[in-house]
């Protein structure tokens, strides 16, 4: 489904307003804040990007060790990151794995061997950005081709995760919620109803991880980098 370019937002935003208004009075669907689309996030336990960027030796060890495949390397079409290691949310997330291997490999402290819990981890925050597109929202069921989750270079984990996915076919869509990594998932995201629609919310605990930027068959899901809740939706 195509999203609304950006001066289609701003031409429809009074509509809009009236509309969630209306259909949201109770409050609970905040809208975020706008963000260039840049789902490029840090892997988990990253210090600040300044921080980051005196201490990182572009080893790769963090992407070499990842279970998921969830991190690439910078190219030279990004000079000032060239080498260092990121997450595309909207390819793959990081799936906060247990004991953060990529944390234990760094051998600089770049990301930071202190993070050892999901709590710990802050890379971004999630926002939905194109709601009525949302399969939920509009209560379209899941199509096998709306699914973007590919795994060419299966492992037990990425094997597991390709079931659980495929088995939302021709089912409600609640694979944001459900498939969230989080420990306590709906925390950091959760599905609500109000007025009879149902739709995600984000929550104060997202650790911006990009997991429902990725699985979201309709692509309304970003991550914006290093932001805050607070940043986001205030």
């Amino acid at each position: 489904m195509k999203k609304l370019e950006r001066r289609e937002v701003l031409k429809k935003g009074s509509a809009y307003t009236l509309f969630f208004g209306a259909l949201f009075g109770g409050g609970i669907y905040i809208s975020p804040k706008l963000y260039a689309k840049n789902n490029h996030l840090r892997p988990p336990g990253a210090l600040d990007e300044k921080s980051f960027l005196a201490t990182c030796i572009k080893c790769g060890q963090c992407m070499q060790v990842c279970p998921y495949h969830s991190i690439n390397m910078y190219d030279i079409t990004n000079l000032n990151s060239i080498g260092t290691p990121y997450i595309d949310a909207h390819e793959r997330g990081c799936y906060l794995c247990d004991l953060f291997p990529c944390i234990l490999a760094c051998p600089t402290g770049s990301l930071q061997h202190e993070v050892t819990e999901a709590s710990d981890i802050h890379m971004g925050t999630a926002y939905i950005d194109d709601i009525d597109n949302c399969l939920a929202f509009i209560g379209q069921k899941i199509e096998k081709e709306s699914l973007k989750a590919t795994f060419s270079n299966q492992n037990e984990r990425e094997a597991k995760l390709l079931d659980a996915i495929q088995g939302y076919i021709g089912k409600e869509c609640t694979i944001c919620a459900d498939m969230c990594p989080y420990p306590d998932k709906t925390d950091a995201i959760e599905m609500v109803h109000e007025n009879s629609r149902v739709f995600p919310k984000i929550n104060q605990k997202c650790v911006g991880c990009g997991v429902c930027a990725e699985l979201c068959p309709s692509s309304v899901i970003s991550v914006a980098s290093r932001k805050t809740y607070e940043e986001v939706y205030t």
